[in-house]
């Protein structure tokens, strides 16, 4: 009886040795890397104790680089490891996730492995795949939010970033503990219109920040497509951005402390009226000081769940990764939003810590992106991967191995036009050092080359430069090359771009809907929005 206990213990320690280890991964919405003091910007905007903890103990990536960078079609790449014209996600304006292709957490979950999505979804169609799942419609708000409990509508009290938390935690806690998990932890912030918790009102102090070198970048030399934007602090932000008007579904107790910090502020500025240059100075203060208050939120709740991993002994069994659907622009150029394939909104924060595989403090200069992540999941987990997928698995650069075919290149294509933001139709090619832009509608053909060896800032294009003409020449034949290897062919059907009709345009045509039962329009995928 004792060699039989004796055996069954082993038989169980064995089968818990060999188990794949857990994943937890947290995403966010417009964060920029600018805003993690881990990447070292010179503005020392913010630090973060908590995101910086997982570079500390793991990896930090410095060209983790999107394919389309816009919301929802970054979360469609994550799910299907493909461009956006092959999973049929393009925008944010009319595109519906066809939830019946192949996915990864439909391979994870096959393969034994628990999971839980919960937070921002923004795909149109319910969450597939998944054990559980608790989504914002569409968007979601900062306060009191409504969410979808697995098909069910429900209503929470407090701020959106402690209620993704506390979900999180929840679901932990209560998870079957006998199999590996993958949590997808979503954070709506700091999506615009950055609305700080009411305990970070005042957390900067009226600080004063340092403001970038292309604040009042004039596009000189540039495209039509570059200059003629809806994206830019002096002409879009809204008195609703910038807290001039109050959001109307704070509690009573809520709304006190609200105008309490706002009010004196906003009278001063009413006094003051200022405009033109002294206006945009004005605005950025106020833009920074919401939108880092609403980073720091989210840094306490990556806090909690590195907390909770170390308190359940789960630290060194547990993959975490840290990431977001693209960067955001923090004053540069003159701008807030993403979009363009320039670095501010291109690069995105990613951060992997994986203890016994990831060496603790390491970088990666390496070209990444989103397009990796579910062929990584699927590596770490064991599983197989998704057919014909155009990223592929970053487990090796985690153990400080680079493939000798490690690509040196990524291609980029950015479709949504004319709104939100005016930012015209563009793709291009990317390396270590050039970027080759090709804008190409409805009103424009023109292409740029930023050299960002020369040109850091990326404000001068080199394209017309005769110094210049091979490595045009090379980066074309590049984008064909590319373009080729994933299938997009020029050019895009009509409904990529929206439904919106272009200038003098007489009913565009709508895009076919995807497929998958759909809480849809009215309920997970919820409000189509920025």
């Amino acid at each position: 009886m004792i060699r039989s206990l004796l055996a069954s213990l082993f038989l169980a320690s064995a089968a818990s040795a060999a188990q794949p280890p857990n994943i937890v991964f947290i995403f966010c919405d417009d964060l920029a890397y600018q805003a993690m003091s881990c990447y070292g910007d010179s503005r020392k905007l913010l630090e973060t104790p908590n995101m910086d903890r997982i570079a500390k103990e793991g990896m930090r990536f410095d060209r983790c680089l999107v394919t389309n960078s816009i919301c929802g079609p970054s979360r469609a790449v994550i799910q299907t490891g493909k461009y956006s014209h092959a999973n049929g996600f393009y925008n944010n304006s009319n595109s519906k996730f066809d939830s019946s292709q192949p996915t990864f957490p439909k391979v994870m979950q096959k393969s034994g492995y628990q999971m839980a999505m919960i937070g921002k979804w923004h795909l149109m169609t319910d969450p597939v795949g998944y054990d559980y799942w608790n989504v914002l419609p569409g968007q979601g708000v900062y306060y009191n939010p409504p969410m979808i409990d697995n098909g069910k509508p429900v209503k929470y009290q407090g701020y959106v970033s402690d209620i993704i938390g506390d979900l999180t935690l929840d679901w932990l806690k209560q998870r079957d503990k006998t199999k590996p998990f993958m949590m997808m932890c979503q954070h709506k912030a700091p999506h615009r219109e950055w609305e700080p918790p009411v305990r970070y009102l005042n957390f900067d102090k009226d600080r004063v920040y340092e403001e970038p070198e292309t604040l009042f970048d004039s596009y000189s030399g540039r495209s039509k497509a570059v200059s003629d934007h809806d994206m830019g602090i002096d002409r879009t932000m809204t008195d609703r951005d910038v807290k001039l008007v109050t959001p109307g579904n704070l509690t009573e107790e809520q709304k006190k402390a609200w105008d309490a910090y706002y009010e004196p502020r906003n009278a001063k500025y009413r006094e003051a009226a200022p405009a033109g240059r002294d206006l945009v100075k004005w605005r950025y203060q106020r833009y920074m000081h919401d939108y880092l208050a609403c980073v720091k939120a989210v840094d306490d709740n990556v806090g909690r769940v590195l907390d909770y991993l170390d308190k359940e002994g789960l630290t060194k069994d547990t993959v975490v990764m840290l990431s977001s659907d693209q960067g955001f622009y923090l004053g540069e150029h003159g701008w807030f939003d993403k979009r363009w394939i320039f670095e501010e909104s291109l690069r995105t924060p990613f951060l992997v810590r994986w203890p016994g595989v990831i060496k603790p403090g390491s970088t990666s200069s390496k070209i990444v992106s989103l397009i990796d992540f579910a062929s990584t999941f699927l590596d770490i987990a064991g599983a197989p991967n998704l057919p014909d997928v155009h990223g592929r698995s970053l487990v090796p650069l985690f153990k400080g191995e680079t493939p000798a075919d490690w690509r040196k290149s990524l291609y980029y294509h950015y479709y949504e036009y004319p709104v939100p933001h005016h930012v015209r139709p563009h793709y291009g090619v990317i390396t270590d050092r050039y970027k080759l832009i090709h804008y190409y509608k409805p009103d424009v053909d023109d292409w740029e080359l930023m050299d960002r060896e020369k040109d850091p800032l990326e404000t001068k294009s080199f394209y017309d430069d005769p110094a210049y003409a091979d490595t045009v020449k090379e980066l074309k034949a590049e984008i064909l090359r590319l373009q080729s290897e994933v299938k997009e062919t020029m050019p895009p059907p009509r409904f990529a771009f929206g439904n919106k009709a272009f200038e003098g345009e007489v009913n565009p045509p709508v895009q076919p809907q995807g497929k998958g039962k759909g809480a849809g329009k009215k309920k997970a995928g919820g409000k189509k929005a920025e």
